[in-house]
């Protein structure tokens, strides 16, 4: 969602710094990795930032929390024609899931800030398809699972803004893995980690698709 369908304006990096400051830590020694691993399950980063297991729950509720402040503040808002993508999308006969690094309590401020509850018929939040994210391919496979959409996983399309959506969609065996520019990652690193296509936004989706 952050970065492919909506943009966030650096929203992430904010509420990983107010994260990182809440457990006492130095949040400019950490946001490389936090940028290399956009897209990644946010408990997964920070189990790998902070180790303990304690210290990374705790983090990562104070990451939701900061985020969804900002959320509530008016802060977020959908990337140029990425609703009317959706819209079109499933004019189209094909079925759209939106999926997430953010645990399920951000991801619903974010649809209802939005005013996209009901746009699409499945949301997914790494707890939700057995708790690992990106980049394994557990969401797209419980996205086939749940919708029963597709008969085989290469009629399945991924898009995302970030090489561990790109490696997601490899993994899951999707027959079209996009890369958009309107994210954390260039056009390189999505093509490094596999994107069969690089779009300038999502809005470039249905025409490749058709």
């Amino acid at each position: 969602m952050a970065g492919t369908t909506v943009a966030d304006g650096g929203l992430v990096e904010q509420a990983f710094t107010a994260a990182a400051r809440h457990l006492g830590a130095d949040p400019d020694e950490m946001i490389d990795y936090v940028r290399a691993t956009m897209g990644e399950s946010k408990i997964s980063v920070f189990r790998h930032l902070f180790g303990e297991e304690a210290k990374a729950q705790e983090a990562n509720r104070a990451f939701e929390a900061a985020y969804a402040e900002l959320v509530d503040g008016g802060r977020v808002h959908a990337l140029p024609g990425a609703r009317e993508t959706i819209e079109r999308l499933q004019g189209q006969g094909r079925t759209v899931v939106l999926t997430t690094g953010f645990a399920r309590a951000t991801q619903d401020a974010i649809l209802a800030a939005l005013g996209w509850q009901d746009l699409v018929p499945l949301t997914l939040c790494p707890a939700d398809a057995g708790g690992r994210g990106r980049p394994y391919p557990d969401m797209v496979l419980a996205a086939l699972l749940r919708t029963a959409a597709a008969d085989d996983v290469r009629q399945i399309a991924v898009a995302g803004d970030t090489s561990y959506d790109m490696l997601t969609g490899v993994r899951a065996g999707a027959g079209l893995v996009a890369g958009v520019l309107t994210g954390a990652h260039d056009a390189a690193a999505l093509r490094a980690a596999g994107a069969t296509h690089v779009l300038d936004s999502v809005a470039d989706l249905p025409g490749v698709l058709a």
